[in-house]
């Protein structure tokens, strides 16, 4: 779906562009934050799992976003859009559960924990115009799942998808799962073990699932966001993604 309307001055356009490489920029910094708040570096997270887990993690992790691609799409014709908040208190309650039981019930919950995140990304790219329904904006909200953001050396060929003919097929989906799955499953691996942290379980739950959710929801708003204005611009894609990744650089950032 596209909205057309009058394209936006520069000062407009750098307001909004400035403002989506400052969401970038904070987006990484706070989800470590939270896991470095339970008592451990994020990076040592994973020595928790037992060694089957860390070896089944990848499948279970492609498994769930099989799951979630049809869920979450489903859920489109009988739920409303949720507000972020809304989004990221249910995946909060979610980790908390998941925590309370160890490793089981944490296992249990992972997959409806990435349902909701991938419906909370296609919210976010309806927000910004585009119709969830269409393949490539479905194939974009899965993709956001292994996306660091414009500045990721790769990043450049994933932000070209959306306005592409592509047919969703079963090979594709898979195709696409298969090269997500990886980061996505490092990231579900430390929440995974931070909810069998002693004691603890139920509170790191829910701080990691609140911190990714939030992650996740501002990496779709930088993903949508920088095409909505490529479109409203009337800017070239590879364009928009040289000058966000230069404007990173130079450090000009609205703060907030």
């Amino acid at each position: 779906m596209e909205l057309l309307g009058k394209p936006p001055d520069r000062t407009a356009f750098d307001a909004r562009l400035d403002a989506l490489v400052a969401r970038n920029a904070r987006a990484s910094g706070g989800a470590m934050e939270v896991l470095n708040l339970i008592g451990t570096q994020a990076e040592g997270l994973l020595d928790r799992l037992p060694t089957e887990v860390r070896t089944r993690i990848g499948a279970v992790t492609e498994r769930a976003l099989f799951h979630a691609a049809e869920e979450a799409h489903g859920t489109r014709s009988t739920l409303p859009d949720l507000p972020g908040w809304r989004v990221r208190l249910l995946t909060t309650a979610m980790g908390a559960a998941g925590g309370m039981g160890g490793l089981p019930t944490a296992l249990a919950e992972l997959p409806v924990t990435v349902t909701v995140l991938l419906r909370a990304i296609q919210d976010v790219a309806a927000d910004h115009g585009f119709d969830p329904s269409e393949p490539g904006v479905r194939f974009d909200s899965i993709e956001v799942f292994g996306s660091a953001g414009p500045l990721a050396s790769d990043d450049g060929a994933n932000l070209g998808l959306i306005g592409t003919r592509v047919t969703l097929t079963g090979a594709a989906l898979r195709a696409l799962i298969a090269r997500v799955a990886p980061r996505l499953a490092t990231v579900l691996g430390q929440k995974l073990a931070a909810q069998t942290v002693p004691v603890l379980g139920a509170a790191a739950g829910a701080a990691a699932n609140y911190a990714y959710t939030r992650y996740y929801q501002d990496m779709a708003q930088v993903h949508f966001g920088l095409r909505r204005l490529a479109i409203d611009a009337d800017r070239d894609m590879g364009e928009m993604v040289a000058l966000f990744r230069e404007r990173a650089g130079e450090g000009r950032v609205t703060q907030g």
